[in-house]
């Protein structure tokens, strides 16, 4: 299984940016789903979750100006980012909890995560 992950860019102060990942392979399933970044200096947080359901969770920084959203039948997960400012700029790393099989047609499940995406918003 494979999460590849797009859309970062630079982008000045007040503009936006949506990012998407799309996950590949011999799914079965994905269960929560989300979007991370990792700013310079800092460890990695959670910006925004999505359960399998659909019930949405946002850090508080970015609350009111990112928007997460899943299609499970395309298997991609998306991040409109309104708004953005510096203390935006990081990596962006996508991730969902999977089941898939293995090559050897096993249910394996496991923790997936896309390569990473740079976001830089300018002052």
């Amino acid at each position: 299984v494979q999460l590849q992950a797009s859309g970062g860019g630079l982008v000045h102060a007040g503009g936006a940016l949506r990012l998407s990942c799309l996950a590949s392979g011999r799914v079965i399933r994905i269960s929560d789903m989300g979007w991370y970044r990792r700013a310079p200096g800092k460890e990695r947080e959670l910006v925004a979750g999505v359960s399998e359901s659909g019930h949405t969770t946002y850090a508080n920084s970015v609350k009111g100006r990112f928007t997460i959203s899943r299609d499970n039948a395309k298997k991609t997960l998306d991040l409109q980012m309104n708004g953005l400012t510096p203390e935006d700029t990081a990596v962006y790393y996508c991730h969902a909890d999977v089941v898939y099989y293995n090559p050897s047609d096993e249910y394996v499940a496991a923790k997936a995560w896309g390569q990473g995406t740079l976001v830089t918003v300018s002052s």
